[in-house]
C-alpha cells in the first residue's frame, strides 16, 4: 500500500533545536497522529545534522532541509532555544560554509532543500552583509548542483530603510538560481511578493497571521497554489497556543487562518498546500 497522504505540512520547523531535547520525539509523534508532516531546517552545521539524524528516526513524514542561516554568517548572536553545546545558551562563531560537509547531507533520501538561506538586514553592517551573500550564492550553487529546493530567509533591519533584503534577494536568486523553493516567514510589500511568486517561489506564512492582519493583503493576493503553511516552531506560537512554546501540530491553526482570509474552506486550502509541498520539495506520497 502507498503511504497515506497527510492533510496538514509544516515546511519549516526547527524540532532539532534544544528547546524541544526534552519530549522531541512526543512532539513529532503528536504530529504525524494528527496527519501533519514536517520539515526540520537546519542553521548551521550542527543544527543541520541534526535535522538529517531526526529524519531517519521515522519511516515516512518527516523530513530534513539544511544550510547556513544568514546570521550565523556572523558571530555573537545569541538565541537560547537553539542547539548549544551541553545546554549551554546558543552563540553563534560566524561559521564558514562548510561545504564538503554539506554535500555529504545532501546525499541522504530525507534531505528536500537547502537554507535556511538568504539575507538578514537585522543587524545592517556592510562587511557582514557582503559575507551573508558569499555565503548565500554558495549554497544556491550547492542546491542546483543537487536539483534541491532552496529554503529562503529574509528579513529587513525595520530602522534602516536604505537596504532592501528582499530586493536584494531577488537580484541573486534571478542571477544565480536554476532552483526554486519557498520564501519562509514572508513579510515583503505585495509587489515583493507577485516578484517571488512570478518568479516560481512560493510564500509560507507562520502563526503571526491568527494574531494580526498585517499579512491578509498578501495572502488574498497570492495565489492558492503559490502559498505553504509553517510554523517556525518554537518561535511565534499561534492562536489559541500564545504563551506556549510552539511545535508542527499547531500548523493547523496557520491553515485555518489563510482559509479564512482567502474565503476558502479549510479542506481545500489543506490539500493545496500538500500540493504546494509535494511539488517543491519533490515528495512522492
Amino acid at each position: 500500500m502507498p503511504p497515506k497522504e497527510p492533510k496538514y505540512i509544516d515546511i519549516h520547523s526547527h524540532v532539532n533545536f534544544t528547546a524541544f531535547d526534552a519530549d522531541r520525539d512526543e512532539v513529532l509523534k503528536r504530529a504525524l497522529a494528527n496527519d501533519t508532516w514536517v520539515i526540520n531546517v537546519g542553521t548551521q552545521v550542527d543544527t543541520s545534522k541534526k535535522a538529517v539524524e531526526i529524519a531517519n528516526q521515522y519511516k515516512e513524514g518527516v523530513y530534513a532541509i539544511i544550510g547556513l542561516h544568514p546570521i550565523h554568517t556572523g558571530a555573537s548572536f545569541h538565541d537560547v532555544k537553539e542547539l548549544g553545546a551541553e545546554g549551554k545558551e546558543f552563540t553563534s562563531r560566524g561559521e564558514i560554509f562548510d561545504k564538503d560537509a554539506y554535500k555529504e547531507m545532501l546525499k541522504d533520501s530525507k534531505v528536500v532543500g537547502m537554507g535556511e538561506c538568504g539575507l538578514d538586514y537585522y543587524h545592517c553592517d556592510e562587511t557582514y552583509i557582503e559575507n551573508q551573500k558569499k555565503n548565500f550564492i554558495e549554497q544556491i550553487e550547492l542546491a542546483n548542483e543537487f536539483g534541491k529546493s532552496l529554503m529562503l530567509h529574509v528579513r529587513n533591519n525595520p530602522k534602516d530603510k536604505s537596504k532592501n533584503a528582499y530586493q536584494d534577494t531577488l537580484k541573486i536568486i534571478k542571477k544565480y538560481a536554476k532552483v526554486k523553493g519557498d520564501v519562509h516567514f514572508f513579510a515583503g510589500s505585495l509587489e515583493e511578493a507577485k516578484a517571488f511568486t512570478d518568479f516560481g517561489f512560493t510564500l509560507s506564512f507562520t502563526g503571526v497571521i491568527t494574531f494580526t492582519n498585517d499579512y491578509d493583503e498578501v495572502i488574498k493576493s497570492v495565489p492558492i497554489d503559490m502559498i505553504m503553511s509553517e510554523t517556525d516552531a518554537p518561535y511565534v506560537t499561534p492562536t489559541p497556543y500564545r504563551g506556549k512554546r510552539n511545535e508542527p501540530s499547531y500548523v493547523r491553526e496557520v491553515v485555518k487562518k489563510i482559509a479564512t482570509i482567502k474565503n476558502l474552506s479549510e479542506e481545500e486550502v489543506a490539500k493545496a498546500i500538500i500540493n504546494n509541498a509535494k511539488r517543491v520539495f519533490g515528495f512522492t506520497i
